[in-house]
């Protein structure tokens, strides 16, 4: 019998994603061995702190606090990046691309924001570069768009892709209780960091969203394209009175292409969904995308979106995946050459104006209680050409003043914005209006 043979891999990073890795892979091994016909060997493994301790058993031998030393070592086939952050991670993907290697990664900081870097120097060197561990954790759905969906065009893609986001939102709607609270119970339970902006605010899903783009249309969009806005104004009120209309809340990123104008936009805000849609009930730590194809229709997708198993069971499909590429040369490897249709390659694709940017609106402002306001603030949306679909008033703090709760029908996003900078100067206006879009999506 001929000897099998040997994938030595490299893990750089041993923090949660990391030790999920090299404990699954080490516990499936001989399954995956058997499916797979090779050896597999965890070679070297790097850390920042080489006497921390550690929920995985790691033999000293294999351990190094230099990251570029795996990167550069001639033995190691494929170089696993759970580092994080885009510093060393980049130094060390670039450099294991430049020696032919293939990349496993979850980091989809990096992507954001060294993407088109990344995947050029794959295909200058040879190199490969897999990131199913990027976006929603142990949802497959970097898989989904560029092998199962691949005959497909994308008008719509939506979701929810932060769990931490999601956690909260659900439980203020479940509960009844405060943003501020279920945040603080969010950070003892670990499902939120002790700096929860990046999530909160949107960032993360933001990240996310650029790498969804780029497969579904071949074009980077940076953060600063889009509209990036958080869940942190959110409030008590918002979640009952979206209630009230028929709707959940959550944080959402949806990237939309007009095919007649090859306009892309992407945005990431809290949006009302209406009750009936399948994303509107995906609750907890959940993720859940809608993907809109011309030819399949609208393929949903729910599961785990963050946390160590979920993390680890795509990243250990990603190494799969690079082992079939190895020892066949028949695994899909995105990036790898600059082939296909114009719907995946970015050619003609521009970022769409505010103006072709639309949806309607749910605008909260709280005001004086006096005669006239109303008439005010339908003079400020008058001129902007927004038109009021419904009003709700109730009480609220201070004393003589009122929340007064405005949907719009469709408008788009710059008329928006100047009927907010224009509302928000009315002296009966007593605070900065919150602004939620409504998703009432035509799939």
């Amino acid at each position: 019998m001929s000897q099998k043979r040997v994938i030595k891999i490299g893990l750089c990073g041993l923090g949660t994603v990391g030790q999920g890795v090299w404990k699954h892979l080490s516990a499936h091994r001989a399954r995956l061995e058997a499916r797979l016909g090779v050896k597999l060997e965890l070679h070297r493994v790097s850390v920042r702190d080489l006497k921390k301790q550690r929920a995985v058993k790691v033999p000293a031998a294999k351990l190094t606090t230099d990251s570029l030393a795996i990167a550069n070592d001639p033995e190691i086939d494929i170089v696993c990046e759970l580092i994080g952050g885009t510093g060393l991670a980049r130094e060390v993907t670039l450099a294991a691309l430049a020696r032919g290697k293939i990349v496993v990664s979850a980091n989809k900081a990096l992507l954001c924001k060294h993407g088109a870097e990344i995947f050029t120097a794959a295909r200058k060197s040879g190199g490969h570069f897999f990131f199913e561990a990027s976006v929603a954790g142990g949802i497959p759905i970097i898989k989904a768009l560029r092998e199962g969906l691949v005959a497909n065009r994308f008008r719509l893609i939506y979701g929810i892709l932060n769990g931490t986001c999601n956690y909260i939102l659900t439980r203020m709607a479940l509960e009844g209780a405060p943003y501020a609270a279920i945040l603080k119970e969010a950070k003892a339970l670990g499902y939120a960091e002790a700096d929860e902006s990046l999530d909160v605010e949107g960032w993360d899903t933001a990240h996310k969203a650029s790498i969804l783009a780029f497969l579904a249309h071949g074009v980077w969009i940076k953060t600063e394209q889009m509209i990036v806005e958080g869940i942190d104004r959110v409030t008590q009120a918002d979640i009952s009175t979206a209630a009230t209309l028929g709707y959940g809340i959550k944080l959402l990123a949806v990237i939309t292409r007009d095919f007649d104008t090859d306009e892309v936009f992407v945005r990431v805000h809290p949006t009302l969904v209406p009750k009936g849609k399948v994303l509107a009930n995906v609750n907890g730590v959940f993720n859940g995308i809608a993907v809109a194809g011309d030819v399949v229709g609208t393929t949903t997708y729910i599961g785990r979106g963050a946390g160590q198993d979920a993390t680890a069971s795509a990243v250990i499909g990603d190494l799969v995946d690079a082992v079939t590429l190895l020892t066949t040369g028949k695994a899909v490897a995105l990036g790898d050459d600059e082939t296909g249709s114009a719907t995946r390659s970015g050619r003609g694709v521009r970022l769409a104006s505010l103006d072709h940017v639309t949806s309607r609106y749910y605008i909260r402002m709280t005001v004086k209680d006096q005669p006239g306001v109303l008439a005010q603030i339908a003079n400020v949306t008058a001129r902007q050409h927004v038109s009021i679909a419904s009003v709700i008033q109730t009480a609220a703090e201070p004393a003589n003043a009122a929340s007064l709760i405005l949907t719009t029908h469709h408008s788009n996003e710059r008329a928006i914005r100047s009927t907010l900078a224009r509302l928000a100067q009315l002296k009966s206006v007593l605070e900065k209006p919150l602004l939620l879009r409504i998703g009432d999506f035509e799939e």
